[in-house]
């Protein structure tokens, strides 16, 4: 079991209630992961016509039980969709000689959709594998959803977020009707997520659709709140509920639709960010506070002192050894293990590939313990009462309304 798990009832204590998925620390569950894919031309974006995949990796406890389970849906953001080496090589070549015709022409090798013959996808939705296992560790099913389609489309803005809300919607129509009837388009499609061969998976009546959490990345986050936003729940398949929405690193940046497109007032939400991040503002959180501002929910905050944006996705962080992984805190040769927003002058400690994600997956956990189980035990964590991370870096947190 990992720190992550560990550190929730060490800070908090108690017992775990049969009514809610067992402690972090008593759990133990044995996980398992599949993955399904529907095709990488599964459908077109209706505003362009550019092809979309269906395509996920799924963690849940390996034993089911006999109740249905909450269902956590994570979703990253805009990133290379094809680990094109000799593009990724030509591009930063193009880049240093500032041959920006060139740099233009690598890049669309590297953001293309289906990647080219002989071309290997970039596995963007398994860079949260850590934090399905986790999740499933402490009874949640979680399904990571691929977007390598969106990411290669010319979508921008709040198309860019709207489509991301679309995509989320599609999976979980099919979950619905996979857990309801056992039918579907994801019968039959299940495979392991380590050897690739078939698996059958009988989630049927195991996965709660009225109790449902979403995590998204970067622009995963501004889809997140897009898709949670009162003006679109009625987008939302039937029988489906989603009860707490997380904006990991969200770029908000890149919206300009009026605030009431991302109104969330009635679910609670929470807001991930690092004072390194070197994609995403300060606005990630301001921009959620004004989301939320006239609303009765939840709100919180985390900000993880020294967490760039990159490694909280393990494919898109260096140790991966991944085409197009890199770390984009800001640096400065006089301030050598130190990081700040790139053009900021404040250093302090940068947080490890490792430390980032352990500090992630704790708030993230707690996060989703609290609002779709009910277990109150993580509120000293979620409202900075406690801070069981502190040995790895500080988090500064915030939260209002209950």
């Amino acid at each position: 079991m990992s720190t992550a798990a560990l550190l929730l009832p060490q800070a908090l204590g108690s017992t775990a209630s049969s009514a809610t998925p067992d402690a972090p620390a008593q759990s133990g569950r044995a996980v398992a992961a599949v993955t399904y894919s529907l095709g990488d031309r599964a459908y077109a974006l209706p505003e362009t016509g550019e092809p979309v995949e269906m395509a996920a990796t799924v963690h849940y406890p390996r034993d089911l039980g006999t109740s249905p389970r909450p269902l956590v849906v994570a979703l990253h953001g805009w990133h290379e969709t094809c680990a094109d080496r000799t593009a990724a090589a030509a591009r930063d070549a193009a880049g240093q000689a500032e041959d920006w015709d060139a740099y233009t022409a690598a890049n669309q090798k590297l953001f293309s959709w289906p990647c080219a013959h002989g071309i290997r996808p970039i596995a963007n939705d398994r860079g949260y594998d850590y934090l399905g296992e986790e999740l499933a560790r402490q009874g949640f099913i979680v399904v990571s959803i691929r977007a390598n389609g969106i990411n290669a489309s010319s979508l921008s803005g709040d198309e860019n977020a709207s489509a991301r809300a679309e995509l989320i919607n599609r999976h979980l129509a099919l979950w619905q009707q996979l857990s309801a009837t056992g039918r579907g388009g994801l019968v039959g499609a299940f495979r392991d997520a380590g050897t690739g061969k078939p698996r059958r998976v009988d989630f049927r009546h195991h996965v709660d659709l009225n109790n449902v959490g979403t995590l998204g990345h970067s622009r995963g986050g501004a889809g997140v709140t897009w898709q949670a936003a009162e003006h679109h729940k009625a987008q939302w398949p039937a029988g489906v509920k989603v009860r707490a929405v997380m904006a990991l690193a969200p770029a908000y940046n890149v919206m300009t639709e009026d605030m009431t497109a991302y109104e969330i007032t009635k679910t609670p939400m929470a807001v991930i960010r690092g004072t390194c991040d070197g994609q995403v503002g300060r606005e990630a959180l301001s921009f959620a506070a004004d989301a939320t501002a006239d609303g009765s929910a939840a709100f919180h905050t985390f900000q993880v002192h020294g967490a760039n944006h990159n490694y909280f996705n393990t494919r898109w962080s260096p140790a991966s050894g991944e085409v197009a992984a890199w770390d984009d805190a800001g640096h400065d040769q006089a301030h050598p293990g130190q990081c700040a927003e790139p053009g900021e002058s404040s250093y302090e400690t940068q947080v490890t590939e490792a430390g980032e994600r352990e500090v992630g997956a704790a708030y993230i956990t707690a996060f989703f313990r609290r609002y779709l189980t009910g277990d109150k035990r993580v509120d000293a964590m979620l409202t900075g009462e406690r801070h069981p991370l502190a040995h790895i870096t500080r988090v500064d947190v915030t939260t209002g309304r209950r």
